[in-house]
């Protein structure tokens, strides 16, 4: 399994997917073929299906200038491996192909060649919840002892910058307001909920701080602001919210919530490896759910909770998110995608407290539930994975537009 530094990518929203990965694939591209005359980049499946609306031209474009790109949009097209295809092709004044690379955008920024397994820089021995709950037992180790272990004493370093960003996105964004960018003309809510939140009563206080964080890192990744992979651009905004306001609720310092973030990372990256991180492959039950079982171990690691519970915890998160379709409106990271870091950040919440509960045994693993997801992600028709063709986009393309009258 590889390093949750591979899981944490900070970076530039408004999608991992459709803006991060195509990005560093671009990037990768021109270095390779510096004297290219022009470049032109096709862009297939899902890829292409919400690609303008998630700016994957626009990351393309500024990854390969100077130099003149044509983009292709080829949405009726899926490539063999994955849904997210891309290719590039290097030209000369003449128009000859002087090179080519073909290759996917696996979710969570990462990028794979076509035809060449993803690359694998193992660093965790072991790979599955179980297997990594019982050594731990066996030893007496937190799960963030035993990210320590893998990872080495400078992974502190890596998360206090990761929490950094988490953070300064957080503050960014309660203070910014104005209409997100693209077409919906959606208008930013994070500071006027954070502000009504001060005057509510203890309980609602709680919850509404929650929501106007989650708010603020999901509008700063619409607007094409700096934030963390958690594990997705699209789902960035849970575990940050839940991070902070677990932070202000115990008033614990950042070693603990450092500890918090790696356990986070740990559970992420079972998921990535085991299954999928990519709404494109599997549905949002990938990005949200992923990220809702991340902030549900984390929040119950500060609150003491044993590796038991944390596992509980963390399975509660992502189980009951299964089926969980990604159907962004107009192909923007918007609707319904911000509203649901707000409400998954809130009942990541409520699996800590449901886990403290218990001994943290149950009846269903973490593992089981990661296999579930993936098989609920192959059933999952097409239009209702990242297609922006089914599901809540496709109801809204349906609707009839108003005729303006002249003026």
């Amino acid at each position: 399994m590889n390093s949750i530094r591979e899981l944490f990518r900070i970076g530039r929203g408004p999608s991992s997917s459709h803006t991060m990965g195509p990005r560093t694939a671009a990037e990768r591209f021109a270095l390779k073929y510096p004297d290219a005359y022009r470049f032109r980049a096709t862009l297939f499946g899902s890829l292409a299906a919400t690609g303008k609306g998630h700016l994957a031209d626009r990351a393309v474009s500024e990854a390969l200038a100077p130099r003149e790109v044509e983009i292709l949009w080829r949405a009726e097209v899926s490539l063999s491996e994955h849904p997210n295809g891309m290719r590039f092709e290097a030209l000369d004044a003449s128009e000859g192909v002087l090179g080519a690379w073909q290759g996917y955008s696996v979710g969570g920024g990462a990028i794979r060649e076509e035809g060449i397994p993803a690359e694998e820089r193992k660093v965790y021995s072991r790979s599955t919840m179980t297997e990594i709950l019982t050594h731990c037992e066996e030893r007496g180790l937190a799960f963030w002892e035993y990210v320590m272990e893998q990872e080495g004493d400078d992974i502190l370093q890596f998360l206090q910058e990761v929490w950094h960003v988490m953070a300064t996105a957080i503050d960014r964004g309660l203070r910014a307001e104005g209409v997100l960018p693209g077409s919906l003309g959606l208008p930013r809510r994070a500071w006027s909920f954070y502000r009504r939140a001060a005057e509510s009563s203890p309980y609602f206080q709680r919850r509404r701080v929650i929501s106007a964080y989650a708010l603020a890192v999901a509008e700063e990744n619409a607007a094409g602001g700096e934030i963390v992979t958690a594990p997705t651009c699209g789902a960035s905004g849970v575990l940050p919210a839940a991070l902070r306001a677990m932070q202000e609720e115990t008033d614990c310092g950042d070693d603990v919530l450092l500890r918090a973030l790696a356990t986070a990372g740990l559970i992420g990256n079972i998921v990535k490896h085991n299954g999928s991180i990519s709404g494109a492959e599997v549905g949002c039950q990938g990005e949200i759910g992923t990220a809702c079982a991340m902030a549900s171990g984390a929040a119950t690691k500060m609150l003491g909770g044993s590796i038991h519970q944390i596992e509980y915890a963390a399975e509660t998160g992502l189980e009951h998110h299964l089926g969980l379709t990604c159907d962004p409106v107009a192909g923007l990271v918007q609707i319904p995608c911000i509203e649901r870091n707000v409400f998954a950040a809130s009942r990541a919440f409520a699996c800590a407290d449901f886990a403290l509960l218990t001994d943290g045994r149950h009846r269903i693993s973490f593992d089981e539930v990661v296999k579930v997801m993936v098989e609920t992600g192959r059933d999952l028709l097409p239009r209702y994975r990242e297609t922006a063709g089914g599901g809540l986009a496709g109801s809204f393309a349906r609707r009839p537009r108003p005729v303006l009258a002249e003026p």
